[in-house]
């Protein structure tokens, strides 16, 4: 049918005046694939990056344990905190387990369970090792000297150049100036390291101001480049989802020890998407506070503080994504906070309503994504929500990180997708609020499964995700590990798009 050129101006007219609900809408239901481990750091994804980091295995954020080898007992501090460091406890708990910040790469602070930080009380000129410090300074700071022959065997020098010493069972010292490593020595110690971080804090702060920016351009640089957008786009796939963190916000001299120039490569996959008629999401994936804990958080040393306190500083990054990005032709939502768990959930609803307002500032019809809490039913947010106009709501999806998986067979792992998860997707969607499935994967717990065993169950939760009226984005395109890179999923005939 040939139009009358009145008719082609008006569409003319109407796609310059509304472009962005006119853009946004037109790829829906998208079939997204998150860039995990470009813009935030996630070293299970990519171990290799970590490896030139000297004492990488004594990161900020990693769980010690120490058992005086002299009494064969761990120190404790007594009461989680806020009084003396013991040395008298038969096996190790929660406040037998220190958090590291590291200061460089041999002197640490230890923080203990109440966050309080152990030190020298110098009251008196005493030197009692203690936990009461809100925050660190050099008498909180310890030099940590591992064995040549064996690393989890240590001394511990205070800032007074002395060593920490079991003295007795009650009382742990920093006076020792001996120099052995006999297991009778009141200042050697075994170290049980109990869990580690392995995130953008981590690496950047691991490496130092001299070295962390060159690593992590270069990984920016290679790690996804437009190649990428391009064989993407040529399988299927018609949007990215982006996790970034807080600091990007403050390019290019973010706070230490964070590297700027982020955001310079986030304006690549921006004008790599335009090139490939794909979209980009923005997710807000590592808060100022942490807002889980985890490594993707950008967490210091895995304790959740994000709060009402935080709120203000949350809604300037928002603020920041809005007005760099919210008028892109490329732009297909701004997530405001990735999986947050254990947070307040009224502050969180404060900070969703605020930075969805800031988001509006600078754009009418962008796409706005909150982001369920983990630790929540998916339905928590279905109320809130109904105030807002072009909202999604975040639901992940893992048979993974759960006693519930365990010993299910492959058909039971199948029919829990259809059976669990389609109904709980169909109750997200039931509102005025688009459903999106933010994160899934092809692994499960099963071990030695078949190709076949994983291209069904592969199958199955495209079946039940696609019906998100978002769309679903898996986790993710790249990863050490091959069933949870989609790249290698694709190339490889375990997922068809």
């Amino acid at each position: 049918m040939k139009y009358p050129n009145y008719y082609l101006s008006f569409l003319l007219t109407l796609c310059l005046s509304c472009p962005h609900s006119l853009l946004l809408a037109q790829n829906f239901p998208y079939k997204a694939v998150n860039l995990g481990n470009w813009l935030v750091s996630e070293g299970w994804m990519l171990p290799s990056l970590f490896e030139g980091i000297i004492n990488k295995d004594l990161l900020d954020g990693t769980q010690v344990q120490l058992q005086s080898t002299k009494f064969q007992k761990y120190l404790s501090a007594e009461g989680g905190g806020g009084n003396i460091i013991v040395a008298n406890r038969s096996s190790a708990s929660g406040w037998e387990t220190f958090r590291l910040w590291r200061v460089d790469e041999s002197s640490f602070n230890f923080r203990v369970f109440n966050k309080d930080f152990v030190g020298i009380d110098n009251q008196g000129g005493g030197n009692n090792i203690v936990a009461i410090a809100n925050s660190p300074s050099n008498q909180e700071t310890f030099q940590i000297i591992r064995n040549n022959e064996d690393p989890l065997k240590i001394r511990i020098k205070a800032s007074n150049g002395l060593f920490l010493q079991a003295k007795t069972e009650t009382l742990v010292t920093a006076d020792y100036q001996g120099t052995s490593w006999e297991e009778s020595d009141p200042s050697v110690f075994n170290m049980n390291i109990v869990r580690t971080l392995q995130g953008e804090y981590q690496l950047t702060n691991g490496y130092g101001p001299d070295k962390a920016p060159q690593v992590l351009r270069d990984h920016w640089s290679s790690y996804i480049t437009e190649d990428d957008f391009k064989f993407m786009s040529q399988n299927g796939l018609n949007a990215v989802r982006i996790p970034i963190g807080w600091w990007m916000a403050q390019d290019p001299n973010p706070p230490k020890p964070f590297v700027g120039g982020s955001s310079e490569a986030l304006d690549n996959a921006f004008t790599w998407a335009q090139n490939h008629n794909m979209k980009v999401i923005v997710d807000l994936h590592a808060v100022e506070g942490s807002q889980n804990g985890n490594d993707h958080s950008g967490a210091r040393d895995g304790y959740v503080e994000w709060g009402d306190s935080f709120i203000r500083q949350t809604v300037s990054v928002i603020e920041f994504i809005a007005k760099r990005y919210g008028n892109r032709p490329s732009l297909g939502g701004i997530e405001l906070m990735n999986e947050p768990q254990g947070v307040n959930l009224d502050s969180l609803k404060k900070y969703y309503k605020e930075a969805y307002n800031v988001v509006r500032k600078y754009n009418p019809n962008a796409y706005v994504i909150m982001s369920n809490p983990l630790d929540a039913d998916s339905k928590v947010l279905l109320s809130f929500v109904s105030g807002f106009d072009k909202i999604v709501l975040d639901v992940h999806y893992y048979n993974l990180f759960s006693d519930t998986f365990n010993g299910m067979s492959v058909q039971q792992n199948i029919d829990y997708i259809t059976s669990e998860r389609a109904p709980d997707l169909s109750g997200v969607s039931s509102t005025n609020a688009l459903s999106f499935v933010g994160e899934w994967t092809g692994e499960w717990s099963i071990q030695g499964a078949s190709m076949q065993d994983y291209q069904r169950y592969a199958q199955a939760q495209l079946d039940v995700y696609s019906r998100a009226t978002f769309g679903w984005a898996y986790w993710a395109y790249k990863c050490r590990n091959n069933h949870w890179s989609l790249k290698w999923m694709i190339e490889n005939g375990y997922i068809k798009l």
